[in-house]
């Protein structure tokens, strides 16, 4: 139990305890739940969030802005924004960011495919929405250079495709926090209140 993130000594304690004083039965469900936990959810073939389909119910649901994504670091930041009830788009989650320093470049996020939803058209605005750490900045000016070198690189003569508008949220989020440790006010606003792109 105290192998668990958030989970010290003490607390692991109390629940191994606590879970001895339980039915077996109780138990054997608590664990259960477990392995289906484990074996029942998987990752979004679209944007790479916790679901229990192969589409999460966010990419495939046809109330939601598909023309923006709202790119973020983890899923914990899908939950926090969708708690704002503020955003009506869909995600796209990277899985880390760019951390030269703990040996994350950025062929071990989701970039790549992010790239490639991109490619296939229809988007108008990418949302980085990113921690407002030097990791995040750095993922957030990567991102966009990839974007731009996507539109220099277009073969002569071939169709001009659009530069989908690239905006950030509003840095209401003091700087070096993590989104999931912002109040939802907060992040609604930031949302909300979010500007274009700048290097």
């Amino acid at each position: 139990m105290a192998s668990l993130p958030g989970v010290g000594r003490r607390t692991a304690l109390r629940l191994v305890l606590h879970l001895l004083r339980q039915s077996d039965a109780d138990v054997e469900a608590f664990s259960n739940a477990f392995i289906r936990l484990k074996k029942d959810v998987i990752y979004c073939r679209e944007c790479h969030n916790i679901s229990d389909t192969e589409v999460c119910p966010i990419c495939g649901s046809p109330r939601r802005d598909h023309s923006t994504i709202c790119v973020v670091e983890n899923v914990q930041d899908v939950m926090s924004i969708e708690n704002t009830g503020q955003y009506t788009g869909i995600y796209h989650v990277l899985g880390g960011v760019i951390s030269p320093m703990e040996g994350v470049g950025p062929k071990d996020i989701e970039i790549d495919s992010l790239m490639e939803r991109i490619a296939k058209g229809g988007i108008d605005e990418i949302i980085l929405a990113l921690p407002t750490t030097m990791e995040g900045d750095t993922t957030n000016f990567y991102i966009y250079r990839r974007l731009q070198n996507r539109i220099n690189d277009r073969p002569s003569g071939a169709d001009e495709p659009t530069m989908p508008r690239i905006s950030q949220i509003a840095r209401g989020v003091a700087v070096g926090n993590q989104l999931e440790y912002t109040d939802e006010i907060t992040l609604g606003r930031s949302i909300v209140n979010r500007t274009e792109f700048h290097i």
